[in-house]
């Protein structure tokens, strides 16, 4: 993968007075940095800047929201989207986890101010709190129904919640330990059919105080009744360098594959082929029908992959250093979600063109790839 490039977080609002500058990078492996800039040459009538580019990088197209900028001499490109809006009042503080319901029309996230909340996803306007669980809520996802929501927290519980009035359905107990990792990332099933109904709910999650080897698999189902199983391969994202992935069925393994760091988070792009992000900033693209040698990897950043998500005919990722990218299989540079200031992105949630992430800096942002 080319070198990657870097803009100023805030470029979108710098660009738009006259003489306005932001800057900008590209970072060749193994090679030095090289810096430039962008200036505002002036505002058309249609309302978007007129920008130009230091020595040594292109501007190659810009709107409103996007930018899209190449460095020839390393033969780097991407396209800059800033947010569309940012929801600045949901939490207080930063943000671990957030979600779309299946409809698009709810969000619903917790935070390290102790809260989780739905909320409108067009404009961020709160709907419901969902209060219950003792200490922070690290982890929250909408089932396929859109009406039903599972939690886990450092209270060593998990939650299932109803989005329609905020009850707490049923509670699960017996970790030893708060839940520190979204399930989503933990936990990944090959078929969208899985296992949608809470009575033959199947997922997985971690004990903060226990080494990622020791893993608690839950399978709930009502009486002996265990329903879409069968085909179906569980992958999960160990800290021990390890990923794992088994059969749901039958609870056998399938592979285990050595990575070079902890693996954080991992998600299937099709019935065979994966992704898996680690602690030193690697993402690995394996094939299940041949899992020792993987068929990429991708490394950007140094920072932590964070979240990866299955995106069209292509992938989202984000990473500790604020940065959130697309790679679309169609497309010969990259999109980056730009907006964090070197803040962690901790999660990616879409729908359909609409792209939302969460942040250590306590925003919500929304993007829409109508934008570019």
């Amino acid at each position: 993968m080319a070198a990657p490039l870097r803009i100023q977080s805030d470029w979108a609002q710098a660009l738009r007075k006259d003489e306005g500058e932001a800057w900008l990078s590209c970072h060749p492996p193994g090679k030095p940095t090289l810096y430039g800039s962008l200036t505002c040459q002036g505002i058309g009538q249609d309302g978007i800047p007129e920008v130009t580019a230091s020595e040594g990088f292109i501007v190659n197209e810009i709107n409103k929201k996007s930018i899209h900028i190449s460095c020839p001499k390393e033969n780097a490109s991407s396209k800059f989207l800033a947010p569309y809006t940012t929801f600045s009042r949901i939490h207080s503080k930063s943000i671990t986890c957030l979600d779309i319901s299946s409809g698009g029309g709810l969000g619903v996230s917790s935070s390290t101010d102790g809260s989780m909340k739905i909320w409108q996803a067009s404009s961020g306007e709160l709907r419901r709190v969902l209060e219950g669980h003792v200490f922070d809520v690290n982890c929250c996802r909408f089932f396929p129904s859109g009406l039903v929501v599972l939690s886990g927290g450092m209270d060593a519980q998990l939650k299932i919640w109803s989005a329609e009035d905020a009850s707490c359905v049923v509670t699960f107990k017996g970790h030893k330990g708060g839940m520190k990792d979204d399930f989503s990332k933990s936990m990944l099933i090959t078929n969208k059919n899985s296992v949608n109904s809470y009575q033959d709910l199947c997922f997985l999650a971690l004990p903060a105080d226990q080494p990622s080897p020791l893993l608690t698999w839950f399978i709930c189902h009502a009486g002996e009744r265990e329903v879409g199983t069968e085909s179906k391969m569980l992958l999960l994202a160990r800290e021990d360098k390890k990923l794992q992935c088994l059969g749901l069925q039958s609870r056998q393994p399938v592979f285990l594959f050595v990575g070079s760091d902890a693996f954080n988070c991992c998600t299937f792009l099709s019935g065979f082929l994966l992704l898996a992000g680690t602690q030193d900033g690697n993402i690995y693209q394996l094939d299940v029908r041949s899992p020792r040698a993987p068929v990429q990897v991708i490394h950007r950043s140094g920072a932590p992959v964070l979240s990866l998500l299955s995106f069209r005919d292509g992938f989202i990722a984000s990473h500790g250093d604020g940065s959130c990218f697309i790679v679309q299989q169609d497309l010969d540079y990259l999109i980056e979600l730009t907006g964090a200031d070197c803040d962690p992105v901790f999660k990616v949630a879409t729908w359909e063109k609409q792209i939302y992430t969460c942040c250590r800096d306590g925003l919500v942002r929304r993007y829409q790839l109508s934008d570019l």
